[in-house]
């Protein structure tokens, strides 16, 4: 039993977190930064306490501080959200040791799949196909020129620790390689204090699906639907949707068998996703899984009535997963958005500042996940994400029909947002006819410029 729970995040997340709490039953402090004093969830949270000053390496990432936060306030369990800490596997154990229940994965198992090189290898040994690439990260330029050319080109290089696309850069050609490899290890130790890094090779045109997993301390995993996140922009997503358009039946059983598998063979516990690429046969190949809750959960949510943080919680305080086959089919078809303070015509270049005006949508079938108000100054500390869109439709049409109509309706002044892009995208006849891959934005926007 869960009795207090400290939550170690910011932004729409700390908040999706204080209502599941509060839906339960269970009190809940709000950790927050100095920067984040007059932010959403502090101002609505029963407990708040403050962790540091501004920079995230003294508050959301100071293992410390959100420690010491939690003693002092009594918390018994910790919830990191995603980002930060979220997949930290010092935090987890540090969590075990000070008798903090971590809502999350275990230690052993953060660690595994925190390295994406030592993953692959995992998930290779446990028979998931892998896209082709170094067993182990890469040491120096001459090993990558080796590998590349067994590999063949385009390559990819990718940070062996964290995601998001950071330190990931590809190479087409053998003269941009050690030029990628430097800029991939310096983003990866800026960003994750790790600079390895590895090859793989380079898929033309994938479309890119992920599996939510639950899995309970007793041995119970199962596959809670794919989600189709290919509109991304440098391996940011923009888009996501739940179930995943055009999949075959096949080839989506084959993909939920394949997480449930990867999840058993790393003794999973907790809310996950696996992420594969697939190509236009429908042969997939498993790319890395984050050990942690999503971003973009709320569509799952939205397709099976599923409150995927409750989950968390009830898994975390030792329930065992009561879910039947018919409470994992989906129902009708959910889209979000990402709506972040950033500037699409200056190369989608942050850009805090005062909302001026707020103005969310509404209407049947739509959700908004968002810590942002009228006033809000947007931090220049953090991810520029305001909220979420999500709508939700009988099928794929009404759900982009409402997508569409939401976004007309949200008015936010004072910071640009990508919604006129994301209204353009929603339009487009290839993201209309399920067409789009991961290459599509980046060829939109160039074919705009042009």
């Amino acid at each position: 039993m869960i009795r207090k729970v400290l939550i170690a995040n910011r932004g729409e997340i700390a908040l999706r977190v204080l209502r599941a709490c509060r839906e339960l039953g269970v009190p809940a402090v709000v950790a927050y930064s100095e920067a984040d004093r007059e932010s959403l969830p502090v101002r609505l949270a029963d407990e708040a306490i403050c962790i540091g000053p501004a920079p995230a390496e003294r508050s959301y990432n100071h293992i410390p501080a959100i420690i010491s936060a939690a003693v002092v306030t009594g918390c018994d369990a910790l919830h990191p959200g995603y980002g930060f800490l979220a997949e930290n596997a010092l935090l987890a154990e540090i969590c075990e040791e000070c008798g903090i229940t971590f809502i999350g994965p275990r230690p052993q198992t953060l660690r595994a799949l925190g390295d994406k090189a030592e993953a692959r290898r995992l998930m290779q040994r446990a028979g998931l196909p892998i896209v082709p690439g170094s067993e182990t990260p890469v040491r120096d330029a001459s090993e990558a020129r080796r590998i590349a050319r067994k590999l063949g080109y385009p390559v990819l290089v990718k940070a062996a620790a964290g995601g998001g696309g950071r330190g990931m850069r590809i190479v087409r050609e053998e003269r941009e390689l050690a030029t990628a490899l430097q800029v991939a290890q310096q983003e990866a130790q800026a960003a994750f204090g790790d600079p390895s890094v590895y090859l793989e090779r380079y898929l033309e045109r994938p479309r890119h699906v992920e599996v939510q997993i639950l899995a309970d301390q007793h041995g119970n995993i199962v596959a809670v639907g794919e989600r189709d996140c290919s509109i991304q922009r440098r391996y940011q997503k923009l888009i996501e949707e739940a179930p995943a358009p055009d999949l075959s039946a096949r080839v989506r059983d084959a993909l939920h068998e394949a997480a449930v598998r990867g999840a058993r063979a790393v003794g999973y516990v907790g809310a996950g996703t696996f992420e594969f690429l697939v190509d236009r046969e429908g042969h997939f190949y498993f790319t890395e899984a984050n050990a942690r809750l999503q971003v973009e959960h709320p569509v799952t949510e939205a397709v099976t009535g599923l409150d995927l943080v409750q989950w968390q919680l009830a898994i975390a305080a030792g329930e065992r997963l009561a879910l039947r086959e018919r409470d994992l089919a989906p129902r009708g078809h959910a889209i979000e958005v990402r709506v972040t303070a950033e500037d699409p015509d200056r190369d989608f270049a942050p850009r805090p500042g005062r909302i001026e005006q707020l103005v969310w949508p509404g209407g049947p079938g739509i959700r908004v996940d968002s810590h942002a108000y009228a006033g809000y100054v947007v931090p220049p500390h953090y991810d520029s994400l305001l909220g979420k869109v999500i709508a939700w439709g009988l099928d794929r049409a009404q759900a982009i029909e409402r997508l569409d109509r939401a976004l007309r309706e949200t008015i936010i002044d004072g910071v640009p947002t990508p919604i006129p892009l994301l209204r353009r995208i929603l339009q487009h006849p290839d993201f209309r006819a399920s067409r789009h891959t991961t290459t599509f934005l980046a060829e939109y926007l160039a074919s705009q410029q042009s």
